[in-house]
């Protein structure tokens, strides 16, 4: 049978087999399904999160479709931080790609103590740049880090003061840093998820209410964003996508 061109049917999609991966927040959520799905795409993962037994959980799933490793920290504790991506880079040896994702949930400003105010900025705003950091100096020409952000940027609601704020400055931070590194062979691209269900919206949003709102396709569930991440990953080199933006159909604004 004869070999049909289809050179102009599609571009050319990167394998991200033999890849390795360090995930921040990899433990739930997000983070979660993106550490599962570039497993089972043969990428070495090291994931963190706050809770040994959700780092437990997701190393458990990883392991049955591929290989990864972890650990428990906090990384709004900057010598924590520094901790886990020595630990990372022993245990994979040289990384390609790092995916800065852990945050935790704000409320508007004035709900807010001063204690929590800069828990969530440290978490949420300064282990993002830290861990970009870290990220740029251990990844050489080919390395890709895939910031997540939020459509909180955005939105702007009244009851997201602090997040929207702390989302609204990792975008620019974002398309600055893909700037920085472009030249250097890095790519940095911006993902901006809508309401995605997962236990950062606990308590607002209850389990049982996730689902449904899933079901009425006004949530996405993690595993969308994960493909998108995917998308973006096997995009030629040539390419990046600086900015890509995920909602729900039926979402409406806040």
């Amino acid at each position: 049978m004869a070999t049909i061109d289809l050179s102009d049917a599609h571009t050319r999609r990167t394998s991200l087999h033999g890849r390795k991966a360090i995930i921040t927040g990899g433990t739930t959520g997000i983070g979660r399904a993106i550490a599962v799905l570039l497993a089972s795409e043969g990428v070495e993962v090291f994931i963190c999160g706050l809770s040994p037994d959700h780092l437990a959980d997701a190393l458990e799933r990883i392991r049955q479709l591929g290989k990864g490793d972890g650990l428990s920290t906090d990384l709004a504790d900057p010598e924590q931080l520094e901790a886990f991506f020595s630990a990372a880079r022993e245990a994979l040896g040289q990384p390609d790609l790092v995916v800065v994702n852990a945050a935790v949930p704000a409320r508007a400003l004035s709900d807010m103590t001063r204690d929590e105010l800069r828990y969530a900025v440290a978490v949420d705003f300064t282990a993002y740049l830290l861990s970009a950091h870290a990220a740029q100096a251990m990844l050489g020409k080919g390395g890709d880090i895939v910031l997540i952000g939020s459509m909180s940027a955005h939105v702007l609601g009244p009851g997201s003061t602090v997040y929207a704020g702390i989302k609204a400055g990792i975008a620019g931070f974002a398309e600055a840093l893909r700037r920085e590194l472009g030249p250097k062979g890095i790519r940095v691209s911006l993902v901006e998820p809508g309401k995605t269900g997962a236990d950062f919206q606990y308590p607002d949003i209850p389990e049982e209410k996730q689902r449904a709102m899933i079901a009425e396709e006004t949530m996405l569930r993690a595993e969308d964003i994960a493909v998108g991440v995917h998308y973006l990953l096997t995009q030629p080199r040539r390419t990046v996508v600086q900015q890509l933006t995920i909602v729900p159909r039926g979402q409406e604004a806040e």
